[in-house]
């Protein structure tokens, strides 16, 4: 009796999962006028605030078809894009597999993980241009003005890599992405602004490369070898520079693009350039802790579909910055002009990016920006410019 009854189960092909009542329930948790759930757990689960999400989740059912809810051939009405929209941001959010939705969503695991490339590919169609951009100059501006404030003129954000662990990494390509004894991982170098903006995202190397193998690689100062970056100048402690910098860990190398904090600082003004320079760098930490599918191990076993997923996760960590910053890409350049006269950082709005060059001039640019000397010299300057504007107030800012 008990092996007819196991063998008629394991004949079961079809599972009602009932997705009209997933949809009813979820909407009752979190979307409708008086939900459940209140704004800040929406918020803590989602990852983001409720209208944000439901911006995307109408644009992906009006221009996306794979959101847009259909009918069966009896005329039940199948997942709504709320459901599949929920089970994609929670795939994400949570780092988890794809039938672990399905209790309370109800879409079976292949549809989850359709919903989950799907999503991906929505987002990167929808939103990738706008959110995957380089800073402009009214951009570049912005930052600058707000570096300044915070002692650094001329810095316009920090540069560090981290790993996504890969563990269906290709036997035959595991020992390439694996260093030493450890994990197969791919490699991401991002640019981020004060905010957590990310205005740079290269992700693809082998986990075997470190920060400096991957910024040899890296596209980071094509716009200015290229002569097609914004024009730049800046005062530190009176005297003129034209290259803007990132804040880096010790690792990179010393280039007049790059300042590191110092390792042993003995005197005063050392111990305050390197406490401030640590804490400007701190905001990387919390990159990873927004969307844990890029700090669990990757399950995927396709390298493109993981690296439209960090594509992703890049966008739509810009919009959330966004969001939860009003106003944050609305420039007035009309204030930059009125501040000319009192700011040490400034860009040349007026300079024309799009202009033709030539190896002799790309290797006397690359050069500059491998300027040791110019390097020892500006960190030199912050160190002067930090103790003289601080000193007396060392955490003033932090």
């Amino acid at each position: 009796m008990v092996i007819a009854q196991m063998q008629q189960q394991q004949k079961r092909r079809y599972i009602d999962r009932d997705w009209e009542q997933g949809h009813i329930r979820l909407w009752n948790d979190y979307f409708q006028e008086d939900a459940t759930y209140p704004a800040h757990i929406f918020r803590r689960r989602f990852r983001m605030n409720k209208h944000l999400f439901m911006r995307i989740v109408d644009s992906l059912s009006t221009q996306i078809s794979f959101f847009q809810q259909r009918r069966d051939a009896t005329g039940r009405p199948g997942l709504s894009a709320l459901q599949k929209c929920t089970a994609a941001i929670r795939m994400m959010a949570y780092g988890c597999v794809a039938d672990a939705v399905d209790e309370y969503l109800r879409p079976g695991e292949s549809t989850a993980i359709s919903c989950l490339e799907n999503f991906v590919e929505g987002i990167i169609y929808l939103f990738g241009a706008e959110y995957l951009r380089r800073p402009t100059p009214e951009d570049l501006q912005k930052l600058l003005d707000k570096e300044d404030e915070r002692g650094f003129p001329g810095m316009i954000g920090s540069i560090d890599c981290m790993h996504w662990e890969w563990k269906n990494c290709p036997t035959a390509w595991k020992g390439q992405y694996t260093r030493g004894s450890g994990k197969p991982s791919i490699v991401l170098e991002t640019v981020a602004s004060y905010d957590l903006w990310i205005w740079h995202a290269f992700f693809g190397p082998p986990g075997t490369l470190n920060d400096i193998n991957v910024l040899d690689r890296s596209p980071v100062f094509d716009d200015i070898l290229q002569g097609k970056a914004p024009k730049v100048k800046y005062f530190v402690n009176g005297r003129r520079y034209n290259l803007a910098y990132y804040l880096t860990d010790g690792i990179y190398p010393d280039w007049a693009t790059f300042i590191q904090s110092i390792q042993m600082p003995e005197s005063e003004k050392a111990i305050l350039f390197a406490q401030r320079q640590e804490a400007a760098r701190s905001a990387f930490g919390v990159l990873q802790a927004r969307f844990a599918i890029v700090k669990n191990p990757a399950l995927i076993w396709d390298k493109e579909k993981i690296g439209k997923i960090m594509r992703v996760y890049v966008i739509l960590h810009n919009m959330i910055v966004e969001d939860e910053r009003a106003g944050y890409t609305q420039y007035d350049v009309d204030s930059f002009t009125q501040l000319e006269a009192t700011r040490t950082s400034q860009v040349d709005l007026t300079y024309v990016t799009d202009r033709p060059t030539n190896i002799g001039n790309l290797m006397g640019i690359r050069n500059s920006i491998r300027d040791q000397t110019k390097h020892d010299q500006l960190k030199a300057d912050l160190v002067e410019h930090l103790w003289n504007k601080f000193g007396t107030n060392p955490n003033y800012g932090l």
